[in-house]
């Protein structure tokens, strides 16, 4: 349960007021029940007794226990008869019950609703803590991660917790109340049969309890198939177009079903002993029901009699409205532990250390005015493999320098450093001096623009698309970057313009057009440094001409870092970088490297063959 009160404590706090309003309604619900059926039956028994009693008014001074109480109340409706008649009477007594019950039912109702915005605004903010914590996260640690787990833990998780925990808040609330007055009153009436009471609670509690322990266990085990197969439908979507040309739709099938198949048997223990609750807690109930009936009756009959039988009977409706209060205690035994594992999952990625730690009084860079300078840096992702190798650079301000090298020679993780994705191992990197570790992190890439092989586009219009990061952009502003992207013409053939939904990852687009609309949204954000990750790659010779044209006048002015595997988009680089195995090797304007004969001019030739 520490869990549990752990994570109310973090989500509800906004909500307290809700969560008052909940106490009150609930503790008005169950005092007019109570008034709905302990006084009833006393009253009704006066007016069907046919043994002619008579009631002498007792001073409430002097009234010691529940009995006087009734006494009372028998002298009143008494004394109603002879004015009104039985008839009247019972017409007033059922009005009355039917008033009773409409401000229990109402309050009850009230203290129901209340919990509505509570319950909906927790899970809300869960799901919003998760993606902050997600997009506050460095890129490193989604490398790790399957995106079918993370989508698992803020779909599946969150809503398991939604279900099992901030509904069971409410039975926590409402249950206590009610046990609480319930047992009030059942002492009042007899103290002696309320004990005998009590030794069987406890009993019941406890047998639930260990019905209930290893639900956590199985819980958590079928979530984890829950990722399982959000993560395999992840993988289907985004490889279908291979899976399909290499006939490889059973060997996907088969995959799902295992998972599916084993996500089922866990769940199938999970529900099977979950639905026990019910049954179990209703056995129990009546077992108790049957022993308090046997003990109140020896009572009754025996000569001392403790409580009479109308009295009796209104003490064993009230003690079987306190039974459900305690099943609905039991089911939360259930519910909670299922919920915790999911909010364990949840905990995984709120918890998740992120290494990229801003400083304390972090330097803000308004303006990149001399170079970027990488001194003696060294990398490695996970510590295993090192990635670059005392790596040392400098890139003067308005220069374009071109990395070349090989697959896997480090070109990709070296740029990926600068707008500090990823924190240098050993070394530093530094922007005009300042080394980026001590920099604003906001401000370090608001200095930098990029265009990637792979166009990120988002499931949005073109103009939001190309608008995107940039505050209240004006529709010329936009038609003025796709002009010089090349891509106003094929955006104006669009049945709705600059409106166009570019569909999921901009899939109702080429990929030329995808690109240019990706460099439209760079030459809108008007960075002083570009990075050009292998950006002409995956294109298409006309589509190639066309982004090259584009990128040509977005990196004029600019200080340009190009990724580039076709030496000959890369000519005219005032510097070009040749990395290999994670080192410089070379370094130099492309005639000096020429000249040199060395591992460029290999690289140049291949591909000039």
């Amino acid at each position: 349960m520490k869990e549990f009160w752990k994570i109310i404590k973090r989500y509800v706090k906004p909500y307290t007021g809700y969560l008052g309003g909940s106490v009150l309604m609930n503790i008005l619900s169950a005092v007019f029940n109570v008034f709905s059926f302990s006084l009833l039956i006393p009253i009704l028994k006066i007016l069907f007794d046919s043994s002619g009693a008579t009631y002498t008014f007792i001073p409430w001074s002097e009234i010691s226990d529940f009995s006087g109480v009734t006494n009372n109340v028998y002298y009143y409706v008494g004394n109603l008869i002879e004015v009104y008649g039985q008839s009247r009477v019972l017409l007033m007594l059922c009005l009355f019950f039917c008033v009773i019950t409409l401000i229990k039912t109402s309050c009850y109702f009230g203290a129901s609703a209340v919990m509505v915005p509570l319950r909906n605004g927790i899970v809300k903010d869960m799901r919003m803590q998760i993606y902050r914590k997600i997009i506050s996260l460095p890129i490193g640690f989604f490398s790790q991660e399957r995106k079918g787990d993370i989508l698992a833990r803020m779909s599946g998780d969150v809503q398991e917790v939604e279900y099992s925990i901030t509904s069971t808040l409410e039975m926590l609330i409402k249950n206590p109340i009610l046990i609480i007055i319930y047992l009030t009153v059942l002492f009042a009436m007899s103290w002696q049969l309320t004990l005998f009471t009590l030794v069987f609670a406890p009993l019941m509690m406890l047998i639930m309890t260990a019905i209930g322990g290893k639900l956590k266990a199985r819980s958590l085990e079928a979530q984890q198939y829950w990722s399982d197969t959000m993560s395999q439908v992840e993988e289907t979507l985004g490889g279908l177009r291979i899976i399909k040309a290499f006939l490889a739709e059973k060997k996907m099938t088969g995959r799902f079903e295992k998972v599916t198949e084993g996500m089922r048997q866990k769940n199938n223990k999970v529900g099977i002993r979950q639905a026990s609750a019910h049954p179990v807690s209703e056995l129990l109930g009546s077992i108790m029901i049957a022993i308090v009936l046997w003990f109140g009756g020896t009572l009754i009959l025996g000569s001392d009699a403790t409580i009479d039988a109308p009295a009796f009977m209104s003490y064993m409706t009230i003690l079987y409205s306190i039974i459900q209060p305690f099943k609905d205690l039991s089911k939360a035994a259930y519910s909670i532990p299922k919920g915790l594992a999911s909010a364990e999952r949840i905990d995984k990625i709120l918890g998740a250390d992120n290494p990229l730690v801003e400083s304390a009084n972090p330097i803000v860079i308004k303006e990149f005015e001399k170079s970027i300078d990488f001194e003696n840096v060294t990398f490695s992702y996970d510590g295993s493999r090192t990635i670059l190798n005392d790596v040392s650079l400098s890139i003067p301000k308005g220069k374009t320098v071109a990395i070349v090298g090989a697959s896997g020679a480090g070109k990709s993780t070296m740029v990926d450093l600068i707008p500090r994705f990823y924190d240098v191992n050993e070394g530093c990197i530094r922007v005009d001096g300042n080394d980026i570790r001590k920099v604003s992190t906001k401000s370090l890439r608001a200095l930098i623009g990029n265009v990637n092989q792979e166009p990120i586009l988002f499931n949005d219009t073109i103009f939001n698309n190309i608008a995107f990061g940039v505050e209240n952009a004006t529709l010329d502003q936009v038609i003025a970057a796709a002009k010089i992207a090349n891509a106003h013409e094929f955006i104006m053939e669009k049945p709705e313009g600059y409106n166009e939904n570019v569909g999921d990852r901009g899939s109702k687009l080429s990929g030329g057009q995808r690109q240019r609309i990706s460099i439209a949204r760079a030459i809108l954000k008007n960075p002083p440094i570009l990075i050009l990750d292998e950006a002409t790659a995956s294109l298409d010779t006309e589509s190639e001409k066309l982004v090259q044209e584009a990128l040509d006048r977005l990196m004029s002015s600019r200080t340009t870092i190009a990724i580039a595997h076709r030496l000959s988009t890369i000519k005219n680089a005032d510097m070009i970088v040749v990395m290999d195995d994670g080192k410089i090797v070379e370094c130099g304007t492309h005639e000096q490297l020429i000249e040199k004969d060395g591992y460029y001019k290999k690289l140049y030739s291949m591909q000039a063959l």
